[in-house]
Parts: structure tokens; sequence; C-alpha cells
């Protein structure tokens, strides 16, 4: 395990020096019309635009998914109270289906007791008085299921009352998280919309594979930075520490250095100071 992990390192450092290597050659092909200076704040200060652009996606980017989310969890809320109301309007048919066997086993026991004063023998008379006990056993019943019918009732609708309180806050939420959303996107198209064209407008005098290198770093970069400065001896987007000699090379900016580490390019600080460019990480 400890031989292949040596393995895969040495693969990892082959592989961005051979990154370096590219990137030097295609900074290198049209060196006497640009300098590798121009190249590296170039592509400094595309950086800087993309990632303001990052930051306006991903303060937009959160709030549509709490909406949806609030969405969703509303709509739920919606179905669970119209299962509970259609719980309560079944409760309440059975009620009704109850009553009835009730008033109908009691006009029944009123029928057989007038039955039984025109009997003629005690045959049917005891007939008749069986029937009668089995109509109030009916009744009974019936009138044990209404009660628990009407007991269910109770319990249902206090579940809805417990739920609507729950929608009504997630709705009022809802409704602020949408026009915070609305807000934002107001405030920002605008702005997105114009450093997307500065994007756009940088990238036509940056070197094509160049380019191609510096969003491919982004993309695999958690904090989607491509172009990164030395911060105490160390790479600024991984932490790894940089050698002496090659923070000299990097300061000479002879040619496109790049992290052995993580790929990311590097720019000295005071190249970026000397055109007062805004920081990345601002």
């Amino acid at each position: 395990m400890a031989k292949k992990k040596v393995i895969n390192a040495a693969e990892q450092s082959f592989e961005n020096q051979n990154f370096s290597l590219n990137l030097a050659n295609a900074a290198g092909d049209d060196a006497n019309e640009t300098t590798i200076a121009e190249k590296l704040l170039s592509l400094y200060n595309l950086q800087h635009i993309c990632s303001q652009i990052d930051r306006i996606r991903i303060v937009r980017g959160e709030l549509p998914d709490e909406v949806r989310d609030l969405e969703d969890a509303c709509e739920g809320l919606k179905t669970r109270i119209a299962n509970y109301q259609d719980n309560v309007k079944t409760l309440k048919a059975k009620i009704i289906e109850e009553d009835t066997r009730i008033k109908e086993g009691r006009e029944l026991i009123t029928k057989y007791e007038t039955q039984q004063d025109n009997v003629r023998n005690n045959r049917e008379y005891e007939s008749l008085t069986k029937e009668i006990d089995y109509q109030n056993l009916e009744i009974q019943l019936a009138e044990k299921h209404k009660v628990r019918y009407q007991n269910e009732i109770v319990a249902q609708n206090e579940e809805i009352a417990v739920f609507q309180e729950k929608l009504s806050e997630l709705a009022d939420l809802l409704k602020q998280k949408k026009s915070e959303l609305k807000g934002i996107i107001a405030d920002t198209e605008k702005e997105e919309a114009e450093l997307v064209a500065k994007a756009e407008e940088l990238q036509t005098v940056v070197d094509r594979r160049l380019l191609v290198a510096f969003e491919r770093i982004r993309k695999n970069a958690r904090n989607g930075l491509a172009i990164v400065q030395i911060e105490r001896d160390a790479c600024g987007g991984c932490f790894s520490t940089i050698p002496p000699q090659r923070q000299l090379d990097i300061r000479l900016h002879k040619k496109i250095i790049v992290c052995e580490a993580c790929g990311r390019i590097f720019i000295d600080h005071q190249l970026v100071e000397n055109q007062n460019a805004i920081p990345v990480f601002e």
C-alpha cells in the first residue's frame, strides 16, 4: 500500500511537471508579441472577474434551492392536511351511518313492542323479545362506534390545526425568500451581465491554450481559483510549501510555473501590486 502511494505521488508530480512544461511552451509560442508577465496579469484579472461572477452565482444559487425546498415542504403539508380532511369527511359519513342504524333499530324496537301486545302465544312473544334485545345490542354497538369516530375526528382536527400553523409559518418564510431572491436577481443581473461581458473580452486576449488550461484548473479547483500568489512561502491555493529556488523563478516570471501539488498557476505578488490589481481573494 505504501509503495502504491509513493507511485501515485510520483505520477502526480510528473503530470504537473508536464503540465507546467506545456503551459510554458504555450506561453512561449508568441513571446515576442506578449510577455509572460502580461499573460499572467491577463489571467489574473480574468480570475478576479470570474471569482466575482462565482460569488454572485453562489449567493443566488443557494436561495433558489431554499425556495424549492420550502415549496416542496408546503406542498407536502398541504397534501397531509388534505388527507386528514378526507379522513374527517369519511368519519363524519360513518357517524351518519351509525345514526341511521340507531334510528332504524329504535323504530324496529317500537314495532316489535307493538307486536308483542298482539301475540297469540309465548313462543311469538319470546321471539319478539329476542329481536328487541338484538336491536338494543346493535344500538349500543352503533353508539360505541359513533363515540370512537367522534374522538378520531377531534384528534384529526388537532393534527390539521398543527399542520396549518406550520404551513402558515413556512408560507411566510417562502414569501420572504422569494422576495429576497427577486431582489438579488434584480440587483445582480445587470452586474453579472457586465462581468460576463468583461470576462469574454479578456478571454479574447489570452492565449487559447493558456485559456483552456486556466478553465480546466478552475473547474477542478474547490474554490475556483486557477491562478494564485505565494503566501508565507506556500501555494495560495493548496498551501503546499514552495522551495526558495522555485519562488525565485516565479518572481522572475520568465515562464509559466504551476504548483506541483495542485496544478494552480503562480503569479508574483509584486507583479500584481505594480498594476494596482485588486486581489483575487477580495
